[in-house]
Protein backbone atom coordinates (compact mmCIF):
# COMPACT_ATOMS: atom_id res chain seq x y z
CA UNK A 1 0.00 0.00 0.00
CA UNK A 2 1.41 3.82 -1.33
CA UNK A 3 1.68 6.38 1.72
CA UNK A 4 -0.89 8.87 1.54
CA UNK A 5 0.26 12.02 0.19
CA UNK A 6 0.33 14.87 2.57
CA UNK A 7 0.93 18.57 2.25
CA UNK A 8 4.51 19.73 2.28
CA UNK A 9 2.83 22.91 4.12
CA UNK A 10 1.89 20.17 7.45
CA UNK A 11 5.43 18.64 7.32
CA UNK A 12 7.17 17.59 10.37
CA UNK A 13 10.13 19.36 10.40
CA UNK A 14 12.89 17.24 10.21
CA UNK A 15 11.17 14.02 8.41
CA UNK A 16 12.27 12.93 4.89
CA UNK A 17 9.43 12.99 2.31
CA UNK A 18 8.98 12.33 -1.15
CA UNK A 19 7.56 14.74 -3.94
CA UNK A 20 4.40 13.14 -5.11
CA UNK A 21 2.77 16.07 -6.99
CA UNK A 22 2.71 19.75 -7.41
CA UNK A 23 -0.83 21.30 -7.93
CA UNK A 24 -1.55 25.49 -8.34
CA UNK A 25 -4.42 26.93 -7.11
CA UNK A 26 -6.52 28.09 -9.65
CA UNK A 27 -5.69 32.05 -8.68
CA UNK A 28 -1.84 31.39 -9.12
CA UNK A 29 -1.24 28.61 -11.71
CA UNK A 30 2.02 29.93 -12.25
CA UNK A 31 2.94 28.52 -9.12
CA UNK A 32 3.22 24.91 -10.28
CA UNK A 33 5.49 25.57 -13.17
CA UNK A 34 7.70 27.72 -10.55
CA UNK A 35 7.99 24.90 -8.00
CA UNK A 36 8.69 22.73 -10.80
CA UNK A 37 11.89 24.77 -12.14
CA UNK A 38 13.52 24.99 -8.42
CA UNK A 39 13.21 21.49 -7.90
CA UNK A 40 9.69 20.37 -6.54
CA UNK A 41 9.59 17.03 -9.08
CA UNK A 42 8.35 13.78 -8.36
CA UNK A 43 10.43 11.48 -6.69
CA UNK A 44 12.55 14.59 -5.46
CA UNK A 45 13.70 13.91 -1.55
CA UNK A 46 12.35 16.98 0.47
CA UNK A 47 11.94 18.22 4.14
CA UNK A 48 11.29 21.07 5.94
CA UNK A 49 14.01 22.84 7.88
CA UNK A 50 12.45 25.36 9.96
CA UNK A 51 9.10 27.32 10.16
CA UNK A 52 7.91 30.55 11.16
CA UNK A 53 5.69 30.92 14.72
CA UNK A 54 2.91 28.22 14.25
CA UNK A 55 0.87 29.12 11.45
CA UNK A 56 2.80 31.70 9.97
CA UNK A 57 5.32 31.95 6.96
CA UNK A 58 7.45 31.17 5.80
CA UNK A 59 8.54 27.49 5.86
CA UNK A 60 12.57 26.75 5.32
CA UNK A 61 12.54 23.72 2.96
CA UNK A 62 15.23 21.39 1.77
CA UNK A 63 15.06 19.80 -2.00
CA UNK A 64 17.93 17.93 -3.41
CA UNK A 65 21.09 20.12 -2.73
CA UNK A 66 18.90 23.39 -2.34
CA UNK A 67 17.16 24.93 0.60
CA UNK A 68 14.40 28.02 0.10
CA UNK A 69 11.71 29.27 1.79
CA UNK A 70 8.69 29.00 0.57
CA UNK A 71 5.14 30.55 1.79
CA UNK A 72 2.99 28.66 3.33
CA UNK A 73 0.20 28.83 0.43
CA UNK A 74 3.25 27.49 -1.90
CA UNK A 75 3.94 24.66 0.17
CA UNK A 76 0.28 23.87 0.40
CA UNK A 77 0.87 23.22 -3.88
CA UNK A 78 3.38 20.45 -3.11
CA UNK A 79 1.99 16.94 -2.26
CA UNK A 80 4.76 14.68 -0.45
CA UNK A 81 4.99 11.30 1.09
CA UNK A 82 7.50 9.83 3.90
CA UNK A 83 10.28 7.98 2.50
Amino acid sequence: MSPVPQSLAVAEIGDAFLVQRVRAPEHSPEWAQWLEEIGFLPGEPVSVMARGLPGADPLVVRIGESTFALRRAEAECVAVSRT
